[in-house]
């Protein structure tokens, strides 16, 4: 099915051939600014801490207080990483896929599509495992994206852009309805799922780290895997064909890709909102409209936003904590409204 009103990036001579030595440069940049947020995420926190805590905590010789709180924030830091590169480069994934610049998993109710799942698995199969939790999620940001597709695909004009959002914006609104519904009389896990549904990374643990990364880790080389078709696809459906790109494999590929991802950091972090609306545009200011570039930089942009999140709610509030998922609203509502406000979107 062709989608109509394509005003996703198209590779156009000025915004795609970023000069190679600029890509680097930007390149290092993320790597440095990442790399220095991972620092802060070990060394700030409600208890104040020492070089030497530092070290003691990352090798794993915790004798004080000090270095068994850095201890307890290296694993939510690796978790903040995952979820931050996953959910970004399903946003950028979605984004190629759909032609759609306000593609983001929570704003197209994929993740509280998952967010559902997991909740009906609480309440009515006792869900115990990392890896049930995993594939409710899954199951669940499978679910929505078919929905939310189908129904934007209805009447004249297909799956435009503006008619997937507003589908997307119903379906979350639905899916949230029904998972307050099914918890609101449980008030024994109400408090539990309250936690969850704001979207965090602290309590994590190693063994649900190792659980989760496999997973997060087939999700992004299928969607690696898939960025020249995604290159393809900004060309336009009829023109993609025409160069011999497969399109419904193509988008079929990117949509199980971006759902693994976006289903995976849900489960184990929460729906987390925004990232991955905010982090392709910013990828393609910086790289331009090519994909691979641009998933590169949503994996490095997209953990070192969640890690510097998670320090700020951090700090802010010592020695209580803002969720990650209150930062990252607070940031991607603006950009959300100055995205609508910047594009012409012709619809309806």
């Amino acid at each position: 099915m062709t989608l109509a009103s394509p005003i996703a990036p198209a590779p156009d001579a000025a915004h795609s051939r970023r000069p190679v030595a600029v890509r680097w440069a930007w390149f290092v940049v993320s790597v440095v600014v990442l790399a220095l947020l991972i620092l802060a995420s070990v060394a700030f926190g409600a208890r104040d801490v020492t070089f030497d805590d530092i070290i003691a905590g990352i090798t794993g010789q915790a004798e004080s207080l000090a270095a068994l709180a850095v201890q307890q924030r290296v694993p939510r830091t690796v978790l903040a990483i995952l979820v931050g590169a996953a959910l970004a480069v399903a946003g950028a994934t979605m984004q190629a896929i759909t032609r759609n610049p306000l593609a983001d998993p929570g704003i197209l109710g994929i993740s509280p599509g998952a967010s559902l799942a997991v909740v009906i698995g609480l309440a009515y199969v006792g869900l115990h495992s990392a890896w049930s939790y995993i594939l409710f999620a899954i199951g669940g940001a499978a679910g929505a994206a078919v929905f939310v597709y189908f129904v934007g695909s209805l009447g004249r004009g297909g799956a435009t852009p503006l008619k997937l959002a507003l589908s997307g914006a119903a379906a979350t609104a639905a899916f949230l309805s029904l998972t307050s519904a099914i918890m609101l009389p449980r008030v024994d896990q109400l408090n539990n799922y309250r936690l969850w549904q704001v979207g965090g990374v602290g309590g994590i643990s190693w063994d649900r780290i190792a659980v989760v990364t496999p997973v997060l880790l087939v999700g992004a080389v299928l969607c690696f895997a898939m960025a020249r078709g995604m290159n393809m696809l900004a060309l336009g459906d009829d023109l993609a064909a025409g160069l011999g790109e497969r399109v419904g494999r193509t988008r079929l590929l990117c949509g199980i890709g971006a759902v693994v991802l976006c289903g995976a950091a849900t489960a184990v972090a929460g729906p987390i909102a925004f990232v991955g609306l905010v982090i392709p545009h910013l990828c393609r200011l910086l790289v331009g409209a090519d994909y691979r570039w641009i998933l590169t930089f949503s994996v490095l942009l997209g953990a070192a936003l969640i890690v510097g999140a998670d320090v700020v709610g951090r700090v802010i509030t010592r020695p209580a904590e803002v969720e990650v998922g209150i930062i990252t609203a607070l940031i991607g509502a603006p950009f959300f409204v100055w995205i609508v406000r910047r594009q012409k979107v012709r619809d309806l």
